[in-house]
């Protein structure tokens, strides 16, 4: 019997590395767990351990270029799929004890989604769900993460500014290298209709 696959990707549950590498199995139609991480290091080490199959990673994470250089350098870890998915809508959510924030928690990856001059202060955490975190327990002031987080609290939390989702690029790494010095590229890409 075929073991399931396991795809580790960046924690905390409810995230959008999570939901996203749930829609990549679905929509590849792998029968597949997810395994989540704290550190992408980590995940590249769960791959050379074959204590996981894939790791999927966006493309904006501040630690992308690392990963893929010490991943196929280091952990003889490839590129071997990439594809574009919108995330979650964020947002900018204070607590409403807090009259005038100052200080905004931010995954530094998401800095340049709006304009966040109103808090002269940014902290950087490592993923929005950790930002969340934080506005519940009274950690942060401010913070940059799910609208849909705002939605379920809106007895503790206001929305400041609503940032639209985007698409990001996103990376699947694996073991056995596809691209063998020629480009892989998708041959029926909607883009072509641009051409």
């Amino acid at each position: 019997m075929k073991r399931k696959l396991r795809f580790v990707t960046l924690g905390p549950s409810g995230n959008n590395h999570e939901m996203v590498t749930r829609k990549y199995i679905k929509l590849r139609g792998l029968d597949a767990e997810v395994i989540l991480i704290d550190d992408f290091f980590e995940g590249l080490e769960m791959l050379r351990s074959d204590a996981a199959d894939f790791l999927l990673q966006v493309a904006v994470h501040p630690d992308c270029a690392s990963v893929v250089a010490r991943g196929h350098f280091e952990f003889g870890v490839h590129v071997v799929d990439t594809f574009i998915s919108p995330s979650k809508d964020l947002a900018v959510i204070t607590r409403k004890d807090v009259e005038r924030p100052t200080a905004l928690a931010l995954q530094p990856a998401t800095e340049a989604y709006a304009d966040l001059s109103a808090w002269p202060e940014k902290i950087a955490v490592s993923s929005i769900m950790r930002i969340a975190e934080g506005l519940l327990s009274g950690k942060y002031e401010s913070g940059l993460t799910t609208l849909e987080f705002a939605q379920k609290h809106p007895d503790k939390l206001r929305v400041d500014i609503t940032v639209k989702s985007l698409d990001d690029p996103w990376i699947v790494f694996g073991k056995k290298r596809v691209a063998n010095g020629e480009p892989v590229i998708w041959p029926d890409s909607p883009v072509l209709d641009q051409f």
